[in-house]
C-alpha cells in the first residue's frame, strides 16, 4: 500500500494546542492482541453455535474479519438471531469467553518497545486514557503482559462492556462519551486512536478528534483499512504511535513551554 498521507493538513495546529487527552482504543490498537483473542474466542464461539443446533463453524481469521471492534456479546445476540434463536441468553457465553480469552492474552502478549517509548513521550503532555469494547479484566491482562500499567492505570480505563450502566459495544458513542465526562474533558479535547471502523465510528460520533492507526493491521488489509478509516471520518492514519508522536510533539511542547515575561512562548 501507499504510505498514509501525512496529518499536517488534516489535523489543524488548533486541533492538536487544544488537547488535553490521548483517548486509546487497546485491542489490536496499543498491542496484537486481536489475532491471539480470536484463536481463544473461535473456540468458545463454535461450542456456542454447537449449542444454538447452527452448523456453521468459524476459524480464528473468519471470526476476526467477521467481528472486528464488535465485542462477544454483540457477536453472540447477533449469531443467536441468524441461527432462529433470538431469546437464548448469551451472558453465560459471555463471561466463558471472556474467560477464555482472557487467559490466553495473559499467555501470548509481550510488550512492545516502540509504542511504549512513544507513548511515554506523549504522556509528558497529555493524559493517557484507554477507551474500549473489551471488559476490564481482559484490559488487566493485557495491560500487565505488555508493560503499560503504568502508563494506563485501571482508574484510566473505560470499559463498554463494564464501565456503562447498560453494556454496549462500538460504534456506539456511549463509551467515549462516558470516558470524556470521567475525564472532566470536552471531546474535541481528547484525541481518539483507533484502528478499526466501529472504533473510529464510536469516537467520531462521540465529537473526538480522531486519527486511525496500522501498527497491528495486517499488511494485506491495510490499504482497505485506510480507505475505510478515512471514511469513518478519522482525520489521519498513522502506521505506528511513533509517527503519531511526531506529529503531535512539536506543537504540544511548545504549547506546554512557560511564557515569557514578555508573552512570548
Amino acid at each position: 500500500m501507499s504510505a498514509p498521507r501525512t496529518a499536517a493538513a488534516a489535523l489543524p495546529r488548533d486541533v492538536v494546542a487544544g488537547l488535553t487527552a490521548l483517548l486509546c482504543d487497546a485491542d489490536g490498537n496499543l498491542f496484537p492482541s486481536e489475532e491471539p483473542a480470536f484463536v481463544a474466542s473461535s473456540e468458545v464461539t463454535n461450542r456456542f453455535l454447537g449449542e444454538l443446533g447452527d452448523d456453521r463453524r468459524f476459524t480464528p481469521e473468519e471470526l476476526r474479519l467477521a467481528t472486528t471492534g464488535m465485542n462477544f456479546r454483540t457477536t453472540s445476540r447477533r449469531l443467536a438471531a441468524e441461527a432462529g434463536r433470538p431469546e437464548v441468553d448469551v451472558e453465560p457465553w459471555v463471561d466463558e469467553e471472556r474467560r477464555a480469552v482472557t487467559a490466553h492474552l495473559g499467555e501470548h502478549l509481550r510488550p512492545h518497545e516502540p509504542t511504549t517509548a512513544a507513548l511515554t513521550a506523549l504522556a509528558a503532555h497529555l493524559r493517557l486514557a484507554a477507551v474500549s469494547s473489551s471488559a476490564l479484566g481482559r484490559l488487566a491482562a493485557c495491560f500487565t503482559a505488555t508493560g503499560l500499567d503504568e502508563l494506563i492505570p485501571p482508574a484510566a480505563r473505560f470499559s463498554a462492556e463494564d464501565s456503562l450502566p447498560t453494556p454496549t459495544s462500538k460504534p456506539d458513542p456511549a463509551v467515549y462519551l462516558h470516558a470524556c465526562a470521567q475525564l472532566g474533558i470536552a471531546p474535541a479535547a481528547g484525541l481518539a486512536v483507533e484502528d478499526s471502523v466501529p472504533g473510529a465510528l464510536s469516537a467520531v460520533r462521540a465529537g473526538c478528534p480522531t486519527v486511525g492507526n496500522l501498527l497491528f493491521v495486517q499488511p494485506a488489509e491495510r490499504a482497505d483499512r485506510e480507505a475505510a478509516l478515512r471514511g469513518a471520518g478519522v482525520l489521519a492514519v498513522v502506521t505506528s504511535w511513533q509517527e503519531l508522536a511526531d506529529l503531535l510533539l512539536p506543537v504540544l511542547a511548545g504549547r506546554d513551554l512557560p511564557a515569557t515575561p514578555g508573552g512570548a512562548r
